[in-house]
């Protein structure tokens, strides 16, 4: 039986990196994935962006009005999405649904929390009903293991504003921070 796997870390954990990776060892064996990202996620466009500079377009950029079935039309061997925070109870319903009952492994990347410690819609589903739960580990600038994404407008951490922040008018960043760090920013 195949399984919905959920690996998830901080910011700039490697993430959208192992995406890729993941995407190459399936095609070099002759095999079909299906690529895909939450159309909400503008950074990049329809691509997948890392930050050692590999890029690779998605097959799919998901609205949040759109079901994954519709997007399974030829013989796919693997389902990967990046962002998987990004979608919605209901897709992740359905890509669990499609693992457990079309027996085709599930591979989600993406964060837990955002800038505020709050758990995303997808993420919470996604620990409630993957079969597979895995941490991808990066470092705060302390050198302790990052937890947290502090968001930071024109260089400067804010911990108010709406959940998504990607694209705007302002500069906005975010940097992987560990507990202590996070709550030395925030006071």
């Amino acid at each position: 039986m195949a399984k919905l796997y959920f690996r998830y870390g901080a910011m700039n954990s490697g993430k959208s990196t192992a995406v890729l990776q993941v995407a190459h060892n399936y095609e070099e064996r002759g095999m079909k994935v299906l690529i895909m990202k939450p159309a909400v996620d503008t950074k990049g466009d329809n691509k997948i962006d890392t930050r050692i500079g590999v890029t690779r377009e998605v097959d799919v950029l998901l609205k949040p009005s759109e079901r994954v079935h519709s997007f399974l039309t030829d013989k796919i061997d693997c389902i990967i999405t990046d962002e998987a925070q990004f979608f919605t109870p209901e897709q992740i319903d359905e890509l669990f649904e499609i693992a457990v009952n079309e027996d085709i492994p599930v591979i989600c990347y993406g964060i837990r929390t955002d800038f505020q410690r709050n758990m995303f819609l997808g993420s919470k589903r996604l620990f409630e009903l993957a079969h597979s739960l895995e941490e991808l580990k990066t470092i705060c600038r302390c050198g302790k293991k990052a937890i947290f994404n502090g968001r930071k407008v024109n260089s400067k951490f804010v911990f108010e504003g709406s959940q998504v922040a990607i694209d705007g008018t302002d500069e906005v960043t975010y940097e992987s921070l560990c507990g202590k760090c996070y709550l030395n920013e925030s006071s």
